[in-house]
């Protein structure tokens, strides 16, 4: 026979406290004596008690879960990483829990997957948008979304990005006053507004003297293979701007296999672990991925609250360090 769930009563007898008080300690509130709140922590741990989501929000007159989704490109991407862990940090702050996915740049599963959050009742969402069209989130108007990393088409919504235009056109710019003029630009998907903004930031920066460019790679064996056809190719770069932290390390590997690592300049956007222990120590244009999701969780808390303004754009400055491979 299955043992029964404990419940709240069952906690409230072990600590010798009324039901209010579990209630109260179990949902994060501030107000019971500590004593009283120790005894009941005691009490739920004792017996293995775990609050029920769904009848707590029948509960609660906010009607609130205490949690939100996250969906991001790959959480086990470095920059990822780091935009979720600023985000868990905001929310554990808030008593919020985080549900998180990886969408592996598959609209398909984007949608699923924001319809399912959405289904859970999850109290707003957090989304890199893969997709060129978001239009299945009018279908969850109840929970608000903020965007992060990528600019969002077919809705709109607060919004936090780098500063991928000036970014991208700085590290051109730090190659060209280096005295190159054939640069190649890596790039990922078009269809990301990251992927769009940082070849228009390149070809700011050098108008009409652009050299070769390489959309739509997105894992390092692409941009490992990219790589290494333009540098055998008739008229090599001198210089290659890679747009992505992942392209960054399939060039570094094409680099190397060809012998070519301290002969051709690197620019990377975004940087990744090691990246300035290589040799050369690889030069990146560093975005804030910290900053950039704790400013998206502040952003979504405050529509949870009820902030209902325009739209709000935050930008996230980037910053170019300079390591070797970008001044040879």
């Amino acid at each position: 026979m299955t043992p029964q769930r404990p419940t709240m009563n069952d906690v409230a007898r072990s600590a010798g406290v009324s039901l209010k008080t579990v209630s109260r300690v179990v949902n994060g509130e501030t107000t019971v004596a500590p004593d009283l709140a120790a005894r009941v922590q005691a009490a739920v741990a004792s017996l293995g008690y775990r609050q029920h989501l769904g009848a707590s929000m029948l509960r609660r007159n906010d009607r609130r879960t205490r949690t939100i989704g996250m969906l991001l490109e790959d959480v086990s991407n470095p920059f990822s990483a780091a935009v979720h862990r600023a985000i868990e940090n905001e929310a554990r702050g808030r008593g919020v829990q985080v549900l998180t996915g990886s969408l592996d740049e598959d609209p398909q599963r984007e949608r699923d997957l924001a319809a399912a959050f959405a289904e859970r009742q999850t109290d707003g969402l957090i989304l890199a948008p893969t997709g060129a069209d978001l239009g299945h989130l009018a279908a969850h108007t109840a929970m608000p979304v903020v965007f992060v990393d990528r600019t969002p088409t077919g809705t709109t919504g607060d919004t936090v990005i780098s500063t991928n235009v000036s970014g991208a056109a700085g590290a051109v710019r730090h190659l060209v006053a280096r005295g190159h003029r054939r640069i190649a630009f890596l790039g990922d998907h078009r269809r990301l507004s990251t992927a769009r903004d940082r070849h228009l930031g390149y070809e700011r920066a050098l108008g009409r003297r652009a050299g070769p460019v390489v959309h739509d790679l997105h894992d390092p064996l692409a941009a490992e293979r990219a790589t290494i056809a333009l540098l055998r190719g008739p008229e090599p770069p001198t210089a290659i701007f890679a747009a992505q932290n992942t392209i960054t390390i399939g060039v570094v590997r094409a680099l190397r296999r060809l012998g070519r690592a301290h002969s051709v300049a690197l620019v990377g956007f975004d940087d990744f672990p090691l990246a300035d222990l290589l040799d050369p120590p690889v030069t990146v244009v560093a975005q804030d991925p910290a900053r950039m999701g704790g400013a998206a969780a502040e952003a979504l808390f405050e529509r949870i609250a009820g902030y209902d303004g325009p739209p709000r754009e935050i930008r996230i400055p980037t910053t170019l360090i300079p390591r070797g491979s970008g001044e040879l």
